[in-house]
């Protein structure tokens, strides 16, 4: 049995595998341009004149070497007000810079990671290169990983996670972690078709703890219990390894590589069903809070009630299907359904997921409508819902995870006269945006929301950035770094708990601090669920 600290100190392990895989690749990229060397010569430098001198998409750049900032290797210093960024050296950058080439081998690994989400399998030429990398991670990569407060181990943690990261994920997906390998002793004959092969695998995992090797069975151990448990949290960064294996292409080359001509095209930059696998493993923990708001709304006397729901981004519908089930079982709304129908409608902007919405509510005896829409364009979606089925947006509680801040880039309409106090990068198809205007562009984004908004709300599920000087200060305690790199890379625009919460309000939707939570319920808050109210 794991002590609560030895569990923290696991968790711990997991956070520093996600920064690695954020953090070799964008530090392997710079590296190989002679980046960092640069910055150590110049000992400060504007990000501006930095592009230039590499011909670098400066949105891009910016992004990578903040992610070198949020792991304590870099000062970043910037200022909104004159919206220039400027980047310093520290006491760690040479010895972190120095040791950065010793990435090569796990970034380079990863070209044979990122198949595993396809093939759902470790083809052959993949367990050799495996192999070549395990020997030497055996040997710690020649680091001294003694003090674990060392750039040495950071290094070497960051290696083990983009190493491990992606087979875990693999190994989840496909069931290694499934009880019947758990409880009890298994041989690698019992799982996969080429042993010999998988052994190398396993043995891996038995270095790191992970399970008890005798002869040639295999048991898991509590600590290995502990990760396999916890494998989906690996599941959202590790489906943007098609983007991690472009950091040279979109900061140095053609930034647009990843791009897709139509929304209905499968997605280049993330592999998605993974995406939805990983995220899925968090989203228990933000459904109970999200079932007392609903609770709430639908306990209410019938004619203060929503007539429904919108799930704006509905995806595969699960979220519907959720908040259905709450509401009949759970509510005295659920009691009336038969004079008081719900109303509930899937919206979303791609075609693909409205099929699959529709499959499943359909499966899951759900009656709802499931429509397209746009997030940045709720008059047309009102329009829509009017005129073909006489519903009114305003009637509904309108509810989204995780999806604001993934809208299309659109440069806001007007000027502002307030400095933001956002410390995010932001870049659109390479460049790097005023974080002003990031700000702005997410005001008038709620502002077009509030007229259907006003009477019951925005309920949101929203991910957010911190300042990179306190996610240095926390290593091991915060998924931010990866967060940052994975949204940053991709054109998404997460920003600060308090700031996202600022703009709400001038945006006049007020939230409702009743049913406000964050997690972790600390200044290292990344994720936020909101009742965002009309004032009126």
């Amino acid at each position: 049995m794991l002590t609560k600290s030895v569990k923290s100190q696991l968790r711990g392990v997991i956070f520093r595998h996600l920064d690695g895989i954020a953090t070799a690749t964008s530090a392997f990229a710079l590296h190989k341009k002679s980046v960092l060397d640069y910055i150590l010569e110049k000992k400060a430098i504007d990000l501006k004149l930095l592009s230039d001198v590499f011909d670098a998409n400066e949105g891009y750049l910016n992004v990578a070497l903040r992610v070198l900032c949020a792991q304590g290797w870099l000062k970043q210093d910037l200022n909104n007000k004159d919206n220039t960024i400027t980047y310093t050296t520290n006491e760690k950058s040479e010895t972190a810079f120095q040791l950065v080439y010793l990435y090569e081998d796990a970034v380079n690994l990863l070209r044979y990671s990122d198949r595993f989400a396809t093939e759902k399998m470790i083809s052959t030429d993949a367990f050799i290169a495996l192999e070549r990398i395990f020997k030497k991670f055996e040997n710690n990569f020649g680091l001294d990983i003694s003090d674990e407060t060392s750039i040495e181990y950071q290094i070497y943690k960051h290696i083990e996670g983009t190493i491990a990261g992606p087979i875990i994920v693999l190994l989840g997906v496909n069931g290694l972690f499934h009880k019947y390998f758990m409880e009890a002793s298994f041989t690698a004959e019992e799982y996969h078709k080429d042993p010999e092969s998988f052994k190398k695998i396993l043995d891996f995992f038995s270095h790191l703890g992970w399970f008890k090797k005798k002869r040639d069975t295999y048991q898991f151990t509590d600590k290995g219990l502990f990760f396999a448990k916890r494998a989906s949290a690996y599941g959202v960064t590790v489906s943007y390894l098609p983007t991690f294996l472009q950091l040279d292409e979109l900061i140095f080359g053609n930034p647009l590589v990843l791009k897709t001509d139509s929304p209905n095209d499968t997605e280049k930059h993330v592999h998605r069903e993974m995406n939805v696998w990983g995220s899925g493993g968090a989203h228990a923990t933000y459904f109970k809070v999200i079932d007392k708001v609903i609770i709430d709304l639908f306990n209410r006397p019938i004619d203060l009630q929503p007539k429904g729901i919108l799930d704006m981004g509905c995806g595969n519908g699960a979220f519907i299907e959720h908040i259905f089930n709450i509401i009949e079982q759970q509510t005295l709304r659920g009691k009336l359904l038969d004079d008081h129908p719900l109303f509930l409608v899937g919206a979303d902007f791609n075609k693909a997921a409205l099929k699959v919405t529709r499959a499943n509510l359909i499966a899951a005896d759900i009656w709802a409508k499931v429509i397209w829409g746009d997030i940045g364009r709720p008059d047309l979606l009102a329009s829509d819902l009017k005129e073909d089925y006489n519903i009114d947006l305003k009637d509904l509680l309108n509810v989204r995870t995780f999806l604001d801040h993934n809208r299309i880039w659109e440069a806001p309409n007007n000027n502002y006269d307030f400095i933001s106090t956002s410390t995010g990068a932001y870049a659109s198809a390479g460049n790097r945006l005023n974080n002003n205007d990031v700000e702005a562009s997410l005001l008038e984004h709620l502002t077009k929301w509030k007229p259907y908004v006003d009477k019951f709300g925005l309920l949101i599920i929203e991910l957010h950035t911190i300042d990179p000087s306190l996610t240095a200060k926390n290593i091991g305690k915060t998924a931010a770094t990866a967060y940052d790199a994975t949204h940053g890379y991709s054109d998404q625009y997460i920003l600060e708990v308090d700031v996202f919460r600022n703009i709400a309000e001038k945006a006049g939707l007020t939230p409702d601090d009743m049913h406000f939570a964050k997690f972790p319920d600390s200044e290292l808050a990344t994720v936020s669920i909101n009742l965002l109210k009309g004032k009126n």
